[in-house]
């Protein structure tokens, strides 16, 4: 169950009061504009959290941002935060639950913006470092790795789905038929790649593992991860990894804008909402 940002509301009541002698109507004129809808918005999905981005406004009058989540793209769309930056972290987003997000602006006088146009959505999914599997033809018992499990397995389990091998010196990874694998290339970090590809699967079932590589496996279970090799020796591998918990979800780290939204007004909702409410 989500929460209002207490914090975020204590913002906009203190910029609020403190606007009362800043922006204080006169005889002749008060601001009823809102500002500009926000836009360029792009967001980061982890581990139990979503990264928010957008493009800042520039009103003189400008107070801050809020920024609001639905279960459905054209679904009510409930507060659950403020910022005066053009950043905010969801800090309560699930693993494997998807949300849609909107941003609005407003400015001293209490005037909001509509829901931002951008149709933005993330999946938030687990996420593992440094763990070590190891040589499989000298410790077999430690040598595959279950993302459904989050745990070092035997290499021959069931719930195996990749394993280490040092084949007379080469490094591989394995995985089983029912399982795929592609090696992504060099990477930063295990962030960089943002999908599970559709096609280029290797049909050898193995990758030569190289340090600094990313390789996205599909599960035998039809869900999709990404490891990167952080260190080999002749006995062991060590790896970043992610998982995305829905099945046939591609999502790995979403950070791409998805379109646009039609200017409509959403039904905007403040207070506790329950998942899977409309």
């Amino acid at each position: 169950m989500k929460k209002i940002s207490i914090y975020g509301f204590a913002i906009i009541t203190s910029l609020v009061l403190s606007a009362c002698e800043l922006y204080e109507p006169d005889d002749y004129y008060y601001d009823y504009d809102p500002p500009a809808v926000p836009g360029g918005i792009v967001v980061i999905n982890g581990d139990n959290r979503v990264d928010l981005y957008w493009d800042d406004n520039y009103e003189d009058d400008l107070a801050g941002y809020n920024v609001y989540y639905s279960y459905e793209y054209d679904g009510k769309y409930t507060l659950i935060g403020s910022s005066q930056t053009s950043y905010f972290i969801d800090w309560e987003s699930a693993n494997g639950v998807t949300y849609y997000y909107a941003v609005t602006a407003y400015d001293y006088n209490g005037n909001e913006s509509e829901l931002s146009y951008d149709v933005v959505y993330a999946t938030p999914r687990p996420e593992g470092f440094n763990q070590s599997i190891f040589n499989y033809n000298k410790y077999p018992e430690n040598s595959g790795y279950s993302f459904s499990n989050y745990s070092v397995v035997p290499y021959d389990d069931l719930g195996s789905d990749f394993f280490f091998e040092n084949y007379d010196g080469e490094f591989y990874l394995n995985v089983w038929d029912d399982t795929d694998i592609q090696n992504m290339g060099q990477t930063y970090d295990i962030y960089d790649i943002p999908y599970a590809p559709a096609s280029g699967w290797n049909p050898s079932k193995y990758e030569l593992a190289v340090v600094g590589h990313t390789y996205v496996i599909w599960t035998w279970n039809n869900h999709f991860a990404k490891v990167r090799v952080k260190s080999i020796t002749n006995d062991r591998v060590v790896f970043d990894w992610a998982y995305q918990l829905v099945e046939g979800n591609r999502e790995l780290k979403l950070n791409t804008k998805k379109g646009k939204r039609e200017p409509l007004q959403k039904e905007k909702l403040t207070g506790r909402h329950n998942a899977g409410s409309n």
